[in-house]
């Protein structure tokens, strides 16, 4: 086994209350997300990793730091954020219960666990400040926090208004029935 986030552990194997500290900075080997916000291939991934022996196998705790690319969800503007993400994952010895990570060839692999924790904490719709307008729905430029424009009405609508100016309201005007007009049952 070998990668940039491939830890050996033949040391602690099977030792409980062993444990090694590691300190990482690896580039992320492929752009890590989707959507509207991801990491870039290349950018650097700070890792401070804790192996503990256990009975059961590796218990690993690690702390991740990089940076993140989005874009605005309301305005599309370009984002740049930092993100720290804490990792904990049991790799259990081969041959035991069947668990998602387990020690391989006396070496346990984070990149996928990593890669998983650093997805799953991007944001799903992230926004460059938490009130923004977003864009004008009729220009498609971006609003700033100026006071918003009127809204234009359609002109589609045009004759419709025209015809509810020139018609006068009659609803209080109503002749309404008197309670001995009503049908008797």
């Amino acid at each position: 086994m070998s990668g940039p986030f491939v830890l050996p552990v033949r040391d602690i194997l099977r030792a409980p209350g062993e444990m090694r500290e590691f300190e990482l900075t690896v580039p992320a080997p492929e752009k890590w997300g989707e959507g509207l916000a991801w990491v870039d291939k290349g950018s650097d991934v700070e890792v401070d990793v804790r192996l503990e022996s256990v009975h059961e196998g590796i218990l690993v705790t690690a702390e991740t730091v990089t940076t993140y690319e989005a874009q605005c969800s309301r305005c599309l503007v370009d984002l740049t954020h930092p993100l720290e993400v804490e990792f904990q994952e049991l790799f259990g010895y081969s041959g035991d219960e069947a668990t998602d990570f387990q020690v391989q060839d006396d070496h346990v692999d984070l990149e996928t666990g990593i890669r998983d924790a650093i997805v799953l904490s991007l944001p799903f719709q992230p926004v460059c400040q938490p009130d923004c307008p977003g864009l004008d729905p009729s220009t498609g430029e971006r609003l700033t926090g100026a006071a918003v424009q009127e809204t234009q009405i359609d002109p589609r609508w045009t004759a419709l208004a025209a015809l509810s100016a020139q018609t006068p309201d009659h609803d209080g005007e109503a002749i309404r029935p008197a309670a001995d007009d009503t049908e008797k049952s």
